[in-house]
This record gives structure tokens, C-alpha cells and sequence, in this order.
């Protein structure tokens, strides 16, 4: 067997960290949300908005950075 090259064990490491932030995102968002909602329902919104729109950002600019990296 062979050893996996340094490229692709730091995008399963990268990968892994941004599911386990995501992971820890989404479990407490919540209990955040709510804490907001009983001062604003409008920031809890904007906030949980935020929280879920991060994710993807995350993943859009990993691949813009693939991208650019691999020209």
C-alpha cells in the first residue's frame, strides 16, 4: 500500500475542520438564535442568516482558492 500524497491528506484535513466548525456552527446556532430572538426577531434572522450563508462561503472560496492554485 502506498502512502497518500501530502496534497490530498491536507484537503481531507482541511475538509475535516471545516465540517467540524460547520458541525459545532449548526448545533449551537439554536440556542444563539433564540438568545437574539428575545431581543430582536429582525438580528436573530439577520444572524442565523449569517450562520447558514458562512458554510457555503466557506466552500465557495476553498474552491476559488483550488482553482487559482492549480493555474
Amino acid at each position: 500500500m502506498t502512502d497518500p500524497k501530502p496534497e490530498s491528506r491536507s484537503s481531507a484535513i482541511a475538509a475535516a475542520i471545516i465540517l467540524v466548525a460547520a458541525g459545532l456552527v449548526i448545533y449551537f446556532m439554536p440556542t444563539v438564535v433564540l438568545w437574539l430572538g428575545n431581543y430582536s426577531p429582525y438580528l436573530a434572522t439577520a444572524v442565523g442568516t449569517c450562520l447558514v450563508l458562512a458554510f457555503f462561503v466557506v466552500f465557495w472560496l476553498r474552491a476559488r482558492y483550488q482553482r487559482s492554485k492549480g493555474r
